[in-house]
């Protein structure tokens, strides 16, 4: 893997001495420069964003921006599971590969302190509507550090975490019946945990290979960590000090300790290959026909829809928002932020894009083609709630949206939390050492940080 990575850092650095003529004609003109057809033919824009739908709609999407000014847009499409450390390898290289990167939110410490991204703050002040934009959006996906009003990006796919159920079992008067007698309430999506985990108990029959929740416990990225933090928010932990970054007594506090004993308590009525579940794994758990409830992001609620991807329960499904806990009510937020990489030769013309972007139209149409738009008017309209079954209850979530740490040693904080949830819910660990550990481990990380940062 090292010797592959060395390979493609010099194929990069290759890449970056074969700019041509035509592009450092580019760089001088004036930045909001409007390009005709007939002198943009020969412009190309190219897009760096992980592989999935929203990037298919985006590559449609941006037929019309060619058709406006003939520059053709280009959208390159990386799995998942290599996107991160591909545009890492890009930005080491000072690649200008590629002009615009959508990358995750979590990524915007990282990036713009790393001098990879250009800093947009004057210029999205002076040339985009930002009070149009929901302000949850700005903060997650465009701002760091956060609370300063510089931004690195704009938003693109605003995302969050959220459910889907069968109505099939929900609504059959059956189960409806005996639901009301075990419980002594109604059967209905949950608003609460509570409710939550008595539901996926009442479901889970293992005889007939049925559970009632697929939920997110991977170890690999940020699975468990985006599936249980938002349990740890609404239990009333949190991940520490965003001010001093105190983090022993935070994330290891005893309501963040209920929090992760309820986590992995749900394992009960999940089924047995569920600690390896992340996004794809839940969604193929539910069209298998195997839980009664399943989590995932927003921005993968089509397929289930799709008759095509999901026969059996696509005309079946009902969506609702992640539930409220006993001490608030938060959810992770998904998605990525649109930003311009320092290395690209194309500043201007990705400026233009970013801005025709965001025009109103162009993200009424984003909104229609599946893409989840970040513009209050569109987001909060009759038209874009009823378009999917899904819509209505990813608006509603939007008030309740809270990001992991967006600082540049996200990575390694991440990885402690990946490493030592993942331990507590498959027994390696208690809870409570787990946490500890991960309060340990976090301090010596922002520590570190900032010895750093002083000797600079």
């Amino acid at each position: 893997m090292k010797r592959f990575c060395i390979m493609i850092v010099l194929a990069l650095l290759v890449v970056m001495g074969c700019d041509n003529k035509k592009e450092e004609e580019e760089k001088a003109k004036p930045e909001d420069a409007q390009i005709s057809p007939q002198e943009g033919t020969q412009e190309s824009l190219r897009i760096a964003w992980a592989e999935w739908n929203p990037a298919d709609y985006l590559e449609e999407l941006s037929k019309d921006f060619t058709s406006d000014t003939g520059i053709n847009v280009e959208v390159v499409q990386i799995p998942w599971e290599s996107f991160q450390s591909e545009i890492s390898v890009a930005f080491v290289g000072k690649s200008s590969n590629y002009d615009i990167v959508i990358g995750d939110s979590q990524w915007l410490g990282m990036n713009s302190v790393g001098g990879h991204y250009v800093d947009m703050t004057d210029w999205i002040n002076e040339n985009i509507d930002v009070a149009s934009i929901y302000g949850p959006a700005m903060t997650a996906f465009a701002e760091y550090p956060k609370g300063s009003g510089k931004y690195w990006a704009l938003p693109a796919e605003v995302d969050a975490a959220g459910y889907v159920y069968r109505k099939d079992l929900f609504e059959d008067p059956k189960e409806m019946e005996a639901f009301q007698e075990k419980y002594g309430y109604a059967l209905a999506p949950p608003k609460t945990y509570k409710e939550l985990r008595d539901i996926a108990e009442f479901f889970t029959r293992k005889d007939k290979d049925l559970y009632g929740i697929a939920t997110w416990y991977s170890n690999s990225y940020d699975g468990i960590t985006m599936g249980f933090q938002q349990v740890m928010w609404s239990f009333g932990g949190s991940y520490g000090d965003t001010e001093t970054y105190k983090v022993d007594g935070h994330i290891n506090s005893e309501d963040s300790v209920k929090a992760l004993e309820y986590y992995k308590d749900l394992l009960k009525f999940a089924p047995p290959d569920a600690p390896n579940y992340y996004w794809q794994e839940t969604s193929d758990a539910y069209k298998a026909g195997k839980v009664a409830m399943a989590m995932n992001y927003f921005a993968f609620f089509p397929g289930i829809v799709d008759p095509e991807e999901n026969a059996n329960y696509h005309d079946k499904s009902g969506f609702f928002v992640a539930p409220a806990g006993p001490k608030g009510h938060y959810i992770s937020i998904g998605g990525q932020g649109m930003s311009i990489s320092t290395y690209s030769k194309k500043q201007d013309i990705a400026k233009q894009y970013l801005k025709w972007f965001m025009q109103k139209p162009v993200q009424e149409k984003w909104a229609k083609l599946g893409g989840f738009t970040p513009v209050k008017e569109i987001l909060e309209s009759d038209a874009f709630k009823t378009a999917t079954p899904y819509n209505e209850a990813f608006a509603a979530s939007f008030p309740y949206l809270r990001d992991f740490w967006a600082v540049p040693e996200y990575a390694e904080l991440l990885a402690e939390c990946q490493t030592n949830w993942s331990a507590a819910v498959t027994g390696q660990k208690s809870p409570k050492e787990a946490l500890d550990a991960i309060a340990k481990k976090h301090e010596e990380i922002f520590a570190a940080a900032k010895m750093e940062s002083t000797e600079e």
